[in-house]
C-alpha cells in the first residue's frame, strides 16, 4: 500500500538527477540537511531539508517497496550510521574513527556520504522508479512517516536467522563462490579501513608535532641586542617558518587520503556488507524452497494440491530474485571498480598537486635559509 502524499509511479518522469547535499544545520538535537537537486531532463531546481530520519524513511520504502520483480536480489545503496551512534565492536570504532578524522565539526564529510547514497540511489534503474525517491527530493513535506522498527528482538532474530542460514550450501556455484569471495573481502576491507584511518592518524600527529615545534622555535626567541644571538633568532624564525609549512603540507596530505581513498574505502566497506544481507535474503529464499519440496514430498494426498502451489510460488520467488541478484552483483562489481579506479586517479591528483605546492614553497624558503647563513 503506497503511502498518502507519494504520487503515482504514472506521474513520475524516470530521468537521472543532478542531487547535492549543500549545507546542514543544528535543530536542537537534530541536524536538518538542505538537499538540492534538479533532474536531468528538467530546469527546475528543488530545494527540501530533510533530517536523518527521512533518509531512513526513504531508505525504509526501498526495501519494502511492492510490485517490483525480484526486489530481495537488488544491492541496496548503504544509507551512512547515523551520527553519533556507535555500537562497542570494530566496526562502529572504525566508524567513529572517521567521524573524528572527517572534521564532523562543518560536517561536510558525513554531507558528502549522505549526497553520495542519493546519487547511488537515482543511479539505479530499479530504485529511482520508487515514487517515494520523487517525494523525498521534491516535496518539502513528506508523507507521514511510519517509524521504522529496529528493536533488539528484531537484532536478535536477525542475528539467530543468519547464524542458523549464513552457512547453507548453495544449489548454484556463482552464488556460493561470491559469498565465499565476500565473506573473505569483508574482513579484509574492514582492515584496510582500519589500517589506512592509522596512516592518517599518523599524519595528524605529524602535522600536530611539527607545529608545536614550530611554535616553540618562535616563542623561544629572545630580545638580546647580542649578534650572535640575533643571527640564531632569525635562524630560528625561518626555521618555523619551514616547519609550519610541513605541518600545512602534512595536514592536506590527511585532507586528502580521507577525500579520495579513505571515503571510497568505507563507503566500500559498507557496500560489502549490503551485497552480504542480498546474498542472505536469498539463501533464505533458497531454504525455503528446499523446505516446500520437503513438505511436498511429505505432504497426504488431499493436502498435495496445496503443496504444490506453495512450491511453485517459492521457486518463482527464488528465480526471480536470482535472476535480479546476478544482474546486481555484475553491476555492482563494475561500480565498485569504476569507483576504486577513479579515488585512486583522484588521490594521486591530489597528493602530486599537494607535493608541488610544498616544494615550491620549501624551496623558497631554503634559498631564503641559505642566504641568511650567507650573512
Amino acid at each position: 500500500m503506497m503511502d498518502a502524499g507519494i504520487e503515482d509511479n504514472s506521474n513520475h518522469d524516470f530521468s537521472g538527477y543532478d542531487v547535492r547535499v549543500t549545507d546542514a544545520a543544528q535543530n536542537g538535537d537534530t541536524f536538518v540537511y538542505v538537499i538540492k537537486s534538479q533532474q536531468i531532463s528538467s530546469d527546475t531546481e528543488y530545494r527540501v531539508e530533510r533530517e536523518f530520519e527521512d533518509f531512513e524513511w526513504l531508505h525504509h520504502c526501498l526495501l519494502t517497496q511492492e510490485g517490483v520483480t525480484g526486489l530481495h536480489g537488488i544491492i541496496f545503496p548503504p544509507l551512512p550510521a547515523k551520527p553519533g551512534t556507535f555500537l562497542s565492536n570494530s566496526e562502529a570504532k572504525t566508524k567513529k574513527k572517521i567521524e573524528s578524522l572527517a572534521m564532523v565539526d562543518d560536517w561536510q564529510m558525513y554531507c558528502r556520504a549522505l549526497e553520495e547514497y542519493l546519487h547511488l540511489v537515482t543511479a539505479h534503474p530499479v530504485l529511482v522508479k520508487n515514487p517515494a525517491v520523487h517525494s523525498f527530493l521534491k516535496h518539502r513535506e513528506l508523507p507521514i512517516k511510519t517509524k521504522v522498527k529496529k528493536g533488539i528482538f528484531n537484532k536478535l532474530t536477525q542475528a539467530v536467522e543468519e547464524l542458523r542460514k549464513e552457512h547453507h550450501k548453495d544449489i548454484d556455484d556463482f552464488f556460493q563462490n561470491e559469498r565465499d569471495s565476500n565473506l573473505t573481502l569483508t574482513a579484509f576491507t574492514k582492515a584496510a579501513v582500519e589500517k589506512f584511518l592509522e596512516i592518517v592518524l599518523t599524519e595528524q600527529k605529524i602535522a600536530i608535532a611539527c607545529g608545536h615545534f614550530s611554535t616553540a622555535l618562535h616563542l623561544g626567541i629572545g630580545q638580546d641586542d647580542d649578534p650572535a644571538d640575533y643571527a640564531f633568532a632569525k635562524m630560528c624564525l625561518k626555521l618555523s617558518e619551514v616547519l609550519d609549512t610541513v605541518k600545512k603540507n602534512f595536514e592536506k596530505v590527511a585532507e586528502n587520503d580521507l577525500n579520495t581513498l579513505g571515503f571510497n574505502l568505507e563507503l566500500h566497506s559498507r557496500f560489502q556488507d549490503a551485497e552480504k544481507e542480498m546474498l542472505f535474503r536469498r539463501t533464505c529464499k533458497l531454504v525455503d524452497v528446499e523446505t516446500a519440496n520437503k513438505n511436498l514430498g511429505q505432504a497426504k494426498p488431499h493436502k498435495k494440491a496445496a503443496m504444490e502451489d506453495i512450491k511453485k510460488a517459492a521457486d518463482k520467488e527464488f528465480d526471480e530474485i536470482s535472476g535480479m541478484a546476478k544482474v546486481e552483483i555484475q553491476r555492482y562489481h563494475r561500480e565498485r571498480v569504476r569507483a576504486f579506479q577513479k579515488a585512486l586517479i583522484e588521490l594521486s591528483d591530489s597528493q602530486l598537486q599537494t607535493a608541488r605546492e610544498c616544494c615550491v614553497e620549501l624551496k623558497q624558503q631554503l634559498a631564503e635559509f641559505k642566504q641568511l647563513c650567507a650573512e
